[in-house]
This record gives structure tokens, sequence and C-alpha cells, in this order.
């Protein structure tokens, strides 16, 4: 059986080995996920809540022990991997408050004898591939849901979250979820790629958008529900109007957080010309007090780098913005020393003939960008091919509300930043992805809604 290692990316330190899925094992488990569903999805809406509210428990309880385990294998500074599992808490509460009027029968006509229902059952077995960047919430987003409907998941956590994988699966198979219901699958894309050779109902991924065009064209023609979550490259606007020094502050923590790690981190950002030089002032000040360090120790707040291969990414969009007349501020640069390290780094004088402010950075970087006027800004923000979230930083409700109208993506922001709430669905435009999860339709998306015609004798 080959292995999969385990390497703590703020160290290189090799600290596990894994015994790795192959084509067959995976075959076997889906095939066995089959025959599992159809009597978990036959127990009762509440036996299957109260499997949940005990896997609750159980994260309760394990908590400090599962983020040293989550900051170990992913890099994550300590204190950010508790807010993680302290922030699935109130997920879990939604997903257990929302279940039942969410999926619940609806009569939606009723005369003359004549009765109209709309049935939501579960879609069967569906495929979970997750991410590591937060690998409880994007993995329970799909997860908690799919269980809770009558689903059985097929889950493959990343690679690089692997361990953390394993924990949620321990923690659910404790909880009374059975182990054919929810199966983990170890490995690399290999694993991945047979997952998606199964005959699955429904395959939901959180990733790159290189990956998610793959999965959309291995699955594309069996027309299966399909959910891509794929990233973004999410622009906000300080207009001339709003505080540079708690703006500059609110979003430094917004692109830097979680190592600049986030699929809703803030990649780019547009100041307008009158303010422009204070909020650079304030946003590098902020930066710079930005502890890098241990992931391990409390007072850290950039971590390692957890994919190797991005450390390049960053150094060839370092090289291009240089190039082309970008000011570097602070950082640029890797970090000497063992495992993968990248200086908090932020530019000014960016432009969009920059991949600095077109694609993807995933790390501890930023651009900011002049502007003359909200009409350039809100022209700027929509030249992307991506669309997950966008802000505006005004005090003004009314101008802010006409900006975001404007604005192609799938979350808006006045004010805040790299937020998601359970209540409300996180889909993006355009190369964002398709689908959703969280909010009641982020449940419903794990249904079929079915029609019942029924005509009384």
């Amino acid at each position: 059986m080959t292995q999969l290692a385990v390497h703590n990316p703020a160290t290189g330190e090799r600290i596990a080995e894994l015994p790795a899925d192959d084509a067959a094992s995976v075959a076997a488990k889906a095939r066995a996920a089959r025959m599992a569903q159809a009597d978990w999805a036959a127990l009762s809406l509440q036996e299957r809540k109260a499997c949940i509210a005990h896997f609750r428990d159980g994260v309760v309880r394990d908590l400090e022990a599962l983020a040293v385990t989550m900051t170990r294998e992913t890099g994550k500074p300590i204190r950010m991997s508790r807010n993680e599992l302290n922030g699935l808490l109130p997920r879990i509460d939604f997903f257990l408050k929302e279940i039942d009027r969410t999926i619940a029968t609806e009569t939606v006509f009723d005369e003359g004898g004549m009765k109209e229902r709309i049935e939501h059952v579960p879609l069967g077995v569906v495929g979970n591939i997750s991410a590591w960047n937060y690998p409880w919430f994007v993995g329970c987003n799909v997860i908690l849901p799919a269980l809770l409907t009558g689903n059985a998941v097929l889950y493959k956590p990343s690679e690089l979250a692997s361990l953390t994988g394993l924990e949620i699966a321990r923690l659910l198979h404790q909880a009374g979820v059975p182990k054919d219901v929810f199966v983990p699958l170890v490995g690399g894309g290999d694993v991945g790629a047979a997952l998606l050779e199964q005959p699955v109902d429904g395959i939901f991924f959180t990733g790159s958008h290189a990956t998610g065009q793959r999965i959309a064209q291995a699955v594309g023609s069996r027309f299966i529900r399909l959910q891509l979550e794929l990233g973004g490259k999410d622009p906000t606007y300080v207009c001339d109007d709003a505080d540079p020094r708690a703006a500059a502050q609110s979003l430094a923590d917004g692109a830097m957080y979680n190592t600049g790690q986030s699929c809703c981190s803030v990649e780019r950002i547009y100041v307008h010309e009158r303010i422009h030089d204070a909020f650079v002032a304030a946003f590098v000040e902020t930066v710079q007090g930005f502890k890098v360090g241990d992931p391990m120790s409390e007072d850290t707040y950039i971590g390692a780098i957890t994919r190797a291969a991005q450390l390049d990414v960053l150094d060839a969009q370092v090289t291009d913005a240089k190039a082309k007349g970008a000011v570097l501020h602070v950082g640029g640069h890797r970090l000497p020393g063992p495992g993968n390290w990248y200086a908090p780094t932020v530019f000014g004088n960016a432009d969009h003939r920059m991949a600095l402010m077109r694609e993807e950075s995933f790390g501890p970087i930023i651009g900011i960008q002049k502007v003359t006027s909200d009409e350039e800004a809100v022209a700027l923000m929509n030249d992307s091919r991506y669309g997950l979230t966008a802000g505006v930083y005004t005090p003004s409700a009314e101008r802010a509300r006409g900006l975001l109208a404007q604005l192609h993506a799938g979350s808006l922001y006045w004010n805040c930043c790299d937020r998601v709430s359970p209540r409300l669905p996180w889909s993006g435009y355009g190369d964002s992805g398709v689908g959703l999860t969280l909010s009641k339709y982020g449940i419903q998306a794990f249904t079929r809604p079915r029609a019942w015609h029924l005509r009384s004798a």
C-alpha cells in the first residue's frame, strides 16, 4: 500500500505517514457508501441531527488538540486554528436550526381536491474534494448539510490537511454516523481523479480554477450536481470620505489574515487619490506590526505558506510588479530557514498590467492602486475574470449601495471584508465557480425537489 507523507510547512519536518487510497479502494468505498445511504436516509431527521449535535460536542471537547493538528500540517498560526474551530460551532448550530424548515415538504396549492407539494429528497452519494486553507470550515460547509439531508459522503481532504480530515471522520463516526456513510479518502490528485470516476450524484469542490476546470470536464457529460468554489481576486475600494487609518487597519487584516491564504482574502485595493497617501502609510505601518514566526507561538500573526509551490507564484508576481513600475513598500522576498516562508509584501503604484492585480496570489502580498473617481474604481474592480467578493469603505450607506450594486461578485462588503456567514450564500461570478454553499440554499443544494400532484378521490 502506498503512503502519503505529511510535512510541517513551517519546518519541513515529516510528521506522519498515512496509508493512501488507490483506484480499487475508492471504488470499493463508493459501492459501500451506495449500499449504506438508503438506511441513513431512512432515519428520521431528528436522529441525523442528534449525530451532528454529538459531533459538535466532540469538536468542543477536543478543540485544543484539533487546533494543534491543523497548525502542524498547514502552518496556520495557532490562534487562527482555534478561531476556525470556534467559528465552526455557530455554523453547526445554524445547520441544526435551519434544516427542519429548509427541507420540510411544502404544500404550494390546495384547491378543489387537488394538492401540489414539493418534497426535498437527498441526492444520494456525494463526493467532496476539499481544501487545506480552512479544512474545517470548507469541509463542513459540505459535509454537514449533506449528511443532515440524508446523503452519504465520500470525502477527500486535501493531501495538505489529511490529518485534519481524518479527525473530522473520527469525530463523525464517534458521534454515530456510520463509517460507510461518511468515508474519508486519503491521497493526492490521483485519488481525487478516482473519486470522479465513481457513479456519485454530486461533486462539491473547493480549490484552484485549473483543477475546477478538470473536474467540470470529467463529470460534465453525466449531468450530476456540481459545485465549484474556485477562489478569486477580491477587490476593495476606499472612497475619499473614508477614514484612511481605520480602513487601512481593517484591510491589512483582510489581506494578511491566515497568511493571505483565504478564498476571500483582500487581493487588490483601490484608493481614492485624496486619501491615497495617508491610507498607504497606515497600511504599511499596520503590516509591519504583524509578527512573523513559529505558528505554535500565541503572538504569531503570519505563519508558513502551506504549499511550497506557492512561493514560486509569489516570487513571479513580485518580479513582474517591480519590472512594470510598482513601488515596493515592504517585503517582497522569501524568508530564510527551513519550511515555506514569505515576508508580508505591500506594493504601491500597482496597475492592471501586473499579474499582482489580475491573478490570484494566495499569500501575504497586496497591490494598491490610486484612482481618481468612483467610476474608475468600479471599472477596475470589475476588470477581472473572478467574482467572489468585493467591498467598499465609505461612511455613506447610499454611496456604498450604489457602488456595490454595480460590482460583479457573489458577496458584497460595506466597511468590512474577509467575512463569511452561515446565513448567507457563498457563491461567485465568472471563474470563481458555479453553485453555492451555506445559507438555506446551500442546504437545499444537497437535495432534489420532487413534485407531488395529489387529487383526492
